[in-house]
């Protein structure tokens, strides 16, 4: 089985797959992130879905990258005196564009003559359903093939005539010779519709490198670690669902954050949390599209109800995600294998502060809304009637709710933007009684949730333990990062919470006196913790040490700049879903705070409390993260 790390990327904006080192595609959910999957061998095994195009020679090795700036994939396979070029994309669906969901694979003889194969294994439904399928001449030579089964079906074009196997695979043997170029395309259709008309990959491919070209255009960012995070971005675009603006966290399912154990979770729905951080990403770095279409998303996914605000929704702002579990094998035997996610309904507190915070960004962007500040205004008459309660908190425990430290800071948040959205507006009616709560939230934080024998905040309150989440208590300037108890903090965190090779956990798992996940078993160093941890030192000051944790960092990407949830420093593998949009806009928030590690803001009105130092709060803070 291939490692979580040994694969790359290509989508549609509204769907995508997954393809290992050796050009066998084993992840395709279709039509949408979120429908079955009609390739799902990395849950399973080939019977479950895959399609591999490499050559029949098993010396060839293979050398793959990203065309340009891209979510085109380019696989060379090079042999003595002999070449060949594998192009995997599929074409932007877009306002405008097509409708299918296409994978479309284009062959290139680049040295010699190269005899090739495609072994094309469809299955619905995770592996369940075998379609029926048959072979139609076509004109021009080609040959158009169809698999159906219930809703689904799935049209094959390619210039070489294949054979059906009786295991349920379609195969194709050719040579490719220098300078010519054999293409193949898949194109899902619901199937009771007509077939999809006939593709063209040539002028598909020029359409896909001026989409890319012009969306990364946009960008302004020109610091130092462009290639980083013009590949983050480009990731976290790819995870976006164009037609409504949500983001998915991942765009897979269960992917083990411990090998062989159960942690393993459907990611390929919208959190607030991550959707959020990730817009705020996208305003900082120029793409103002994407934050107003997510704008949109949200006030329609909470329509007039923020009383009953999830944390989770699916990518058409749909409000059930009931989670069961799949008989597949799981991948290298880690079970269950879940779809859907019952942490939808937790209750985490901090997710309001997060949504508030990126709206408040996105108004001082020029993205003005007054339904927005209205919600808003809602959200804030929410926490000011719950903020005392206790909550699941931003790692959407599955053990008993507490009162979690992050939850409350960001709570504090949100009354924080709302006091100064409320300022910039004229709106003064409310100013007193939101300043007395946002003082009151502080206090009950710094009296309950900071040990002060050994001057640092705590996981939650009366706990023991810590929590990476503290490290952006100075990032969203709940405190300034002069501040004894911030440095106190960050270096209790680094300092028990650090694995032997520098990297974070979010929280302690095995052995842990609480037990306060309410889960068996352990997981891997998470890799967003360890770049708030990049930010945190930056912002103390300790900007060298800052810089060598973001390159060890960088250095745990595969070879095409992705990354997973987490990571495993002993076995040296990433590990949980694949690739994680939390990972890859923390990375951009870290490249962000290295470029300028001391920026403040100019915003007034500080804490008043008698309980709080001066309070200063950073220009356009990074959200807190990722909960699972």
């Amino acid at each position: 089985m291939p490692l979580i790390e040994d694969h790359i990327l290509v989508g549609d904006l509204q769907t995508s797959c997954l393809m290992d080192r050796n050009g066998t595609m084993d992840w395709l959910c279709l039509p949408k992130f979120d429908s079955p999957a009609a390739f799902a061998s990395l849950l399973g095994n080939k019977k479950h879905g895959a399609w591999q195009l490499a050559p029949q020679d098993k010396d060839a090795v293979p050398e793959r990258s990203y065309r340009g700036d891209s979510a085109i994939a380019e696989t060379v396979w090079s042999l003595p005196g002999r070449a060949v070029r594998v192009i995997d994309f599929m074409p932007p669906r877009t306002a405008g564009t097509q409708k299918q969901p296409q994978v479309i694979r284009i062959v290139q003889g680049v040295r010699g003559a190269v005899r090739m194969a495609s072994r094309l294994h469809l299955r619905f439904n995770y592996g369940q359903v075998a379609p029926r399928r048959e072979l139609q001449e076509q004109p021009f030579g080609t040959t158009r093939g169809l698999a159906v089964a219930g809703p689904d079906a799935v049209w094959l074009d390619s210039a070489v005539e294949p054979t059906d196997h009786a295991d349920g695979t379609t195969l194709a043997d050719f040579t490719v010779h220098e300078g010519e170029s054999i293409s193949f395309a898949l194109t899902w259709q619901a199937s009771h519709l007509p077939p999809p008309p006939c593709p063209h990959p040539g002028q598909a491919l020029a359409d896909t490198e001026a989409f890319w070209a012009n969306w990364v255009a946009r960008c302004t960012y020109q610091g130092r670690d462009w290639e980083p995070v013009i590949r983050s971005l480009i990731t976290l675009k790819a995870l976006t669902y164009d037609p409504t603006g949500a983001v998915v966290a991942a765009p897979t399912t269960s992917l083990p954050e411990e090998l062989g154990g159960s942690r393993n979770w459907d990611y390929r729905y919208t959190w607030l949390r991550d959707s959020a951080i990730t817009l705020s990403a996208f305003l900082r770095t120029g793409y103002r599209e994407e934050a107003s279409a997510w704008r949109e998303w949200l006030l329609r996914a909470v329509a007039g109800d923020p009383e009953r605000l999830q944390i989770m929704y699916t990518i058409t702002g749909r409000r059930e995600l009931p989670e069961a579990v799949l008989d597949l094998p799981g991948y290298e035997g880690s079970r269950p294998v879940r779809i859907g996610n019952a942490a939808a309904h937790q209750r985490q507190l901090d997710v309001y502060g997060e949504v508030v915070d990126t709206l408040h960004l996105a108004h001082e962007s020029g993205l003005d809304h007054d339904d927005a500040y209205q919600l808003q205004t809602d959200l804030l008459n929410y926490i000011a009637r719950h903020w005392r309660e206790e909550d699941a908190g931003i790692w959407e425990v599955r053990g008993p709710n507490r009162h979690f430290v992050h939850s409350k800071v960001m709570a504090w948040v949100a009354v924080d933007r709302m006091i100064q959205q409320a300022e910039a507006r004229g709106d003064t009616k409310p100013l007193r009684r939101w300043r007395r709560l946002r003082d009151d939230i502080h206090k009950d934080v710094c009296a309950y949730g900071y040990d002060e024998e050994r001057n640092t905040f705590t996981q939650f309150y009366g706990s023991q333990e810590l929590d990476a989440a503290l490290l952006l208590i100075p990032q969203v300037g709940f405190l300034p990062p002069t501040d004894k108890r911030v440095i106190g903090t960050i270096e209790a965190v680094q300092r028990e919470l650090s694995t032997t090779h520098g990297l974070l956990l979010r929280y302690p798992t095995a052995g842990s006196e609480t037990g306060v996940d309410g889960l068996v078993g352990d997981e891997g160093a998470f890799l967003a913790c360890s770049f708030w941890l990049v930010e945190a030192l930056a912002m103390i000051g300790r900007s060298d040490e800052a810089r060598d944790l973001f390159d060890r960092l960088l250095a745990l990407r595969n070879d095409v700049g992705l990354l997973a949830e987490e990571y495993d420093p002993v076995r040296r593998r990433q590990l949980g879903n694949f690739p994680q949009a939390f990972s890859h806009f923390a990375l951009v928030g870290a490249a962000l705070r290295l470029a300028s590690p001391n920026t403040d803001s100019s915003r007034d009105d500080a804490l008043n409390s008698e309980a709080t130092e001066p309070n200063t709060l950073v220009d356009e803070p990074v959200l807190a993260g990722r909960a699972r």
